[in-house]
């Protein structure tokens, strides 16, 4: 009986002391310490700088490699800025004898040159470690050396050295080697001069002999500098020298994880970074959880002291030339469903979070004059909310090459307008997306150059500007172009019955089901009956490759901030079924295409933007895509959590952030207060049904030793 009140004693104690019992990380980690807590919900594939081309991968590398350049991080328009380089790189435009010449419009090549800040170091990483003699420890490792190592920190001593101009030239070649398999391989043989030429050398080489074998348009000058010749005049390369693509990799890295003793223990440049960026990665358990830790030998790098005009207000500029990065350390967790990681938002264990469809009601209240604002329970806990238009757009397309929706007849033309009209994206904003999205007007989304909102930007093909709003045209205006392209009331002349099309997706979990009824009820207000051809991603890949697709659903984000980044997906050179490009449709135009050669080479001035407003027309006119959705964003952040902006651009954000640890500590133990009351109600009731029978027993006990 005394242990029992003993037991509840020490319950109400505990209580008392206001310990948090749920508390899913150490106590020693979450009290003082700045770490980051987030999560994920799908496994990197690639960590390989080379091969990466995904944002929840740049979400992880973006942190870990530097390229020469990165993009302002308060700064609007998007504005590039040195980062590892010493400055912006210096432009010479060359005639065919590589003679220089002032006019880019006469450029035969391009030439960049880059100079990088001296005494920038690699992260500690066993590929660099070496012994007195300068020999490297690791790179020939034996059986017996092998059997000791299951992971990288098995490896009992790391090293570095200075970063240099031979660490980018070796990224660059490793872009084309047949192993890596670059997404962006074909696209830089197009413009790097000799890239072509050196993808056939180094076919059936081995990666180890990279450092030996040169491009002829990429020359190495000393330790600091290097510059890249490219064809032709392309202002757009110079973004693609600000993504990981064009970040430095050491020959040493290609020499350590070449060897098939490692790959056989999947000990691999994609599962384990090596960089000079601001983090490096502790742990990658993707079934668990992945850590980045801050580079112990990161370089000087400072918080921006200036931005846009209201940064300072924000208090964006408290941090002003304090030295980067302020977190450190950073754990994402594996979250595949939704309600977890909302309940552990809630509970101060996640400093961030989305807003998932089945949670927008308790976290966003929207006013009667459409403003957006968050809930009571929401503004309780100081949860801050910010919203942002993706640089991005999801869009339908057609297959031009299809013999039914596709070509150039006026038939097809009408047949894809009338769908377009038909095909009621404000619906689907307000039913699948709780309102966060734009309805697209054109090809490119908002924040890049050439966006037009309100009625200048608005698609009269497919809308009417009506009381200072757009409103899309009446499913009448459809019904009457069915009837004009031959499909009255949907009826395909050749069958007598309903028009058949097919929507090709990789689409085939649960949630989808519901959007794709939507789509088919659709094409059904027209009489089309629109059949599902779902399947995995892998066979949905061939077939556009192939072109065997009739209709899809695709979407692209911004590489960088500019117009051509968009406008290429339709630029006929670019057809995926026909040269392997990223115009999935195969749209093919001569006007369309001459207005793009010119626009995309163009500095961004009112001539541009004419071009840009003529391919508008076009595309609205041709019908190759349904416009549908510019995303909205809905982020939310606890107070704790600081030099918040949203930056569609930079890839690297997470050095400027800030959390106070302290903040957090005192909030958690607020909203994670056990309750313990109906443990001490129930406790009590147990003790007073119980007590009797103790009694009872007690007395027995004693008669029966007395006897």
């Amino acid at each position: 009986m005394k242990k029992i009140m003993l037991f509840f004693c020490l319950l109400f104690l505990s209580a008392c002391e206001q310990q948090v019992w749920n508390n899913p990380y150490p106590e020693q980690e979450t009290k003082h310490q700045a770490v980051l807590y987030s999560s994920f919900s799908e496994r990197p594939r690639h960590l390989d700088p080379a091969k990466s081309y995904s944002a929840n991968e740049y979400a992880f590398i973006g942190q870990i490699y530097e390229p020469p350049f990165q993009y302002h991080f308060l700064k609007r328009p998007y504005q590039l800025e040195p980062l590892t380089a010493k400055k912006m790189p210096e432009i010479r435009y060359l005639d065919a004898a590589g003679k220089q010449v002032s006019d880019s419009k006469a450029a035969v090549y391009t030439e960049y040159l880059i100079e990088l800040k001296p005494d920038i170091q690699f992260q500690p990483h066993p590929a660099l470690a070496q012994n007195q003699q300068g020999d490297y420890l690791y790179h020939h490792l034996s059986a017996q050396q092998l059997e000791k190592i299951t992971r990288l920190k098995d490896f009992q001593q790391t090293g570095s050295r200075e970063l240099t101009a031979a660490d980018y030239v070796q990224q660059i070649k490793r872009l084309v080697h047949p192993k890596i398999s670059s997404p962006i391989a074909e696209l830089m043989k197009s413009y790097i001069v000799g890239l072509e030429e050196y993808a056939q050398q180094v076919k059936n080489e081995p990666r180890t002999t990279l450092k030996t074998m040169e491009i002829s348009g990429v020359t190495l000058l000393d330790n600091y500098r290097y510059k890249i010749r490219i064809k032709g005049h392309y202002p757009q390369f110079i973004f693609w020298l600000a993504m990981p693509f064009f970040a430095p990799m050491p020959w040493e890295a290609d020499a350590f994880y070449s060897q098939q003793g490692l790959i056989d223990k999947n000990i691999t440049l994609d599962w384990q970074p090596i960089g000079t960026g601001a983090y490096m990665l502790e742990e990658n358990n993707p079934n668990l959880q992945m850590v980045m830790l801050k580079n112990p030998n990161y370089h000087a790098d400072y918080y921006p002291t200036e931005g846009e005009q209201g940064d300072k207000e924000k208090g964006l500029l408290k941090d002003a030339g304090q030295r980067l990065p302020f977190i450190d350390k950073a754990v994402y967790r594996l979250e595949k469903e939704s309600i977890p990681y909302w309940n552990k938002f809630l509970q101060g264990y996640y400093d961030a979070s989305g807003i998932a469809s089945d949670s927008f009601d308790q976290a966003v209240q929207i006013s009667g004059g459409g403003e957006i604002g968050l809930t009571p329970s929401m503004l309780e806990k100081e949860i801050q909310l910010q919203t942002a238009v993706m640089s991005s757009i999801s869009y339908m397309g057609f297959n031009m090459l299809d013999n039914v929706i596709g070509g150039t007849t006026e038939q097809a033309r009408q047949l894809r307008l009338a769908l377009a009209i038909a095909i009621d994206y404000e619906e689907y904003i307000a039913i699948f997306m709780n309102g966060r999205g734009v309805p697209a007007q054109g090809v490119i989304p908002p924040e890049i150059f050439g966006y037009q909102s309100g009625e200048q930007g608005l698609n009269k093909t497919i809308y009417d500007w009506q009381e200072g709003r757009a409103r899309r045209k009446p499913l009448a205006v459809a019904q009457q172009l069915m009837q004009e392209a031959g499909y009255a009331q949907g009826i395909d002349p050749k069958t007598g019955e309903a028009l058949i099309l097919y929507l090709d997706t990789a689409a085939t979990g649960p949630d989808d089901r519901a959007r794709l009824n939507w789509y088919r009820k659709q094409f059904a207000k027209l009489g089309i009956q629109l059949v599902i051809r779902a399947t995995d991603y892998n066979r949905f890949q061939q077939k556009m490759r192939k072109g065997n697709a009739q209709i899809f659903m695709w979407g692209w984000n911004a590489d960088y901030p500019d117009p051509e980044n968009f406008f290429f997906l339709l630029y006929g050179a670019n057809a995926k079924a026909l040269f392997g490009g990223e115009n999935a449709g195969n749209y093919q135009n001569a006007e369309f295409d001459g207005l793009f050669k010119q626009m995309s080479i163009m500095p961004n001035n009112v001539r541009r933007l004419q071009l840009i407003e003529r391919m508008q027309a076009k595309i609205r006119h041709d019908v190759p895509w349904i416009f549908g959705v510019h995303p909205k964003s809905f982020s939310l952040y606890h107070r704790w959590y600081q030099n918040l902006k949203p930056n569609l651009m930079a890839n690297n954000k997470l050095k400027y952030l800030r959390i106070q640890p302290e903040q957090r500590a005192i909030a958690r133990q607020q909203w994670n207060q056990p309750i313990v009351w109906p443990l001490l109600v129930g406790g009590g009731l147990l003790m007073i049904l119980i007590y009797p029978a103790l009694r009872s027993f007690q007395r027995k006990a004693k008669e029966t030793v007395a006897k």
